[in-house]
């Protein structure tokens, strides 16, 4: 892979940034040269899920581990979904207990779709006006029995939703014999239509809706808060032998009808962790959320599975691009933090209904 030059680590008051040098690749540049990571929120946790309404909020949601996120008392904070605004710099509560939600992204009419996941999480899938704030379920069983974890969510243009379900952690009972990807029609109706994906994480679909992008991201267990940890300084260092499984970012034929057939794996990222969330950019380029202790951040790849650009980041978990005159932002969730840096790209967002 082409590499870029590494970052240096500039203080600038209460946040830090990245600087980003020349890039070796021709043409322009994505990632400007000169262009900054700014740190805008740090949290407790876990951040992910970024992802910016129609008005130009940012949601994000922040995972708060039952084995991780307890008080004096033992009460286990129930997750949340905060809200940056971009005008006022200022971060909030936007919805808690959230449900213990990952993926967010919202739907052509504005209204915001969330993944909760597991871990005393609603195991669900669900639709909030957000000019009534009413919310409703719109996928929690499949065949009868509860899904595993969902994780992450994309739509179409048609308005079908589509979401994977892994299961990362958490005491439930795993009651889906498979770890898919599914998708919800817009009479209801919910459909599995990815099974051989290995354990789905990240998912997006192309603009012209012909592909769609599907992340496996197999850790070797379902349960990271069941395993062995180290003491003192690396207490969060698991050290439990782990025999991981596909790391990889896969693209799927999309058919008219909203099923899915694989086509062919375009970056295997063995030995060392794969991606988490992935958004692509008008064009057609990958924003993906590379895990890998090697070489953290967001690599830029074109839809052939070349890499175009990077962001060096800590240990990230997704990526949303801004709207309007801020298109060509890009948010990341790293850590238990929020960032965002200006590229030379618009983000691509459904058309608004």
């Amino acid at each position: 892979m082409s590499k870029r030059p590494n970052a240096a680590l500039v203080p600038t008051g209460a946040c830090f940034c990245l600087l980003f040098g020349f890039s070796a690749f021709a043409g322009e540049p994505i990632v400007p040269v000169g262009s900054q990571l700014e740190k805008l929120f740090e949290s407790r946790v876990l951040t992910e899920g970024v992802c910016v309404a129609p008005n130009g909020m940012v949601y994000f949601s922040e995972i708060t581990f039952s084995h991780v996120a307890r008080d004096e008392q033992g009460a286990i904070e129930a997750g949340h979904i905060w809200k940056y605004d971009p005008k006022t710099a200022k971060t909030s509560i936007f919805r808690s207990p959230s449900g213990m939600s990952n993926g967010i992204k919202f739907d052509a009419a504005g209204n915001m779709i969330v993944a909760e996941g597991a871990d005393y999480g609603g195991r669900r899938l669900t639709r909030t006006d957000m000019k009534t704030g009413k919310t409703s379920i719109i996928a929690g069983l499949f065949e009868g029995r509860p899904l595993n974890s969902p994780n992450d969510i994309t739509i179409d243009e048609k308005g079908r939703i589509y979401f994977s379900d892994p299961r990362y952690l958490g005491h439930e009972p795993i009651d889906q014999s498979i770890q898919a990807v599914y998708r919800i029609d817009t009479d209801g109706s919910l459909h599995r239509i990815i099974t051989d994906a290995g354990k789905p994480n990240g998912i997006a679909i192309s603009p012209d809706q012909k592909t769609l992008y599907v992340i496996c991201n197999d850790n070797g267990t379902a349960a990271i808060e069941q395993l062995q940890r180290g003491s003192g300084a690396e207490s969060n260092k698991i050290i439990t032998p782990l025999r991981k499984g596909y790391m990889a970012l896969m693209a799927y034929d999309l058919a008219a009808d909203g099923t899915a057939k694989y086509r062919k794996t375009l970056v295997d990222y063995a030995p060392y962790d794969g991606p988490d969330g992935l958004v692509l950019d008008t064009v057609g380029n990958l924003y993906v959320a590379v895990r890998a202790e090697n070489r953290p951040g967001i690599y830029i790849y074109n839809s052939d599975g070349k890499e175009l650009d990077f962001i060096k980041t800590e240990i990230p978990t997704n990526v949303g691009f801004g709207r309007g005159t801020e298109s060509k932002t890009l948010y990341i969730t790293a850590g238990a933090s929020l960032y965002r840096i200006r590229i030379n790209r618009d983000g691509y967002h459904l058309p608004s209904k």
